[in-house]
């Protein structure tokens, strides 16, 4: 079985890629924002680490859940509190991804464990990863889809992709890039070509 990290900047279609691959391929297919969000639930350690950091005010709703949107704003108002919740969950998803992997591997049933992150380069998932693909797509159709998808401003995209990594540094440290500008058959062409 093989581990894949795929990764991307916003608006390049990670989703159609993934879903191509689901339909397409004998593969599971993991998010690290949906391994994060699971952990940072009740009964797990990562939950009560996270809550019980320095927040300002309490970061439970009235069902003893963490309020997502009041920890986002938190975070992005101190840039400590970000480092410290980032240092909290990010090893936990690492440890949860592996032990995941794991089991896939004593299974036997699947050919590629695919994991997506938009921070995979930056969590160091190059060194537990077997390859690491970056999807692409073009500034102009980047931009296009989110305006269509998401709503966003060209002013609003244009800072998010400031702020991101650039394209070359994507590729610099990614095995294989998958051009995600055109259609979904000419992706599930490119697929089809590295996974053969």
């Amino acid at each position: 079985m093989k581990f894949i990290g795929i990764t991307g900047g916003i608006g390049a279609g990670k989703s159609t890629v993934l879903s191509l691959l689901k339909e397409n391929f004998n593969c599971r297919v993991v998010l690290a924002d949906e391994v994060a969000a699971e952990l940072m639930t009740p009964g797990h350690k990562c939950f009560d680490e996270v809550v019980s950091l320095p927040w300002p005010t309490s970061i439970l709703d009235d069902n003893g859940q963490i309020d997502r949107p009041l920890m986002a704003k938190y975070m992005f108002a101190d840039d400590d509190l970000r480092l410290k919740v980032n240092a909290t969950v990010h090893p936990a998803v690492e440890q949860e991804v592996l032990n995941q992997v794991e089991l896939e591997k004593e299974k036997h049933n699947i050919e590629y464990f695919f994991l997506e992150a938009a921070l995979l380069i930056e969590c160091g998932y190059g060194k537990l990863v077997d390859e690491m693909w970056y999807i692409y797509a073009s500034p102009e159709v980047r931009t296009e889809r989110l305006m269509e998808s998401r709503g966003y401003t060209r002013e609003r995209i244009e800072n998010t992709f400031q702020v991101q990594r650039s394209d070359e540094s994507f590729r610099e440290h990614c095995d294989h890039v998958i051009d995600n500008s055109g259609s979904k058959e000419e992706t599930l062409t490119q697929l089809r070509f590295l996974l053969k």
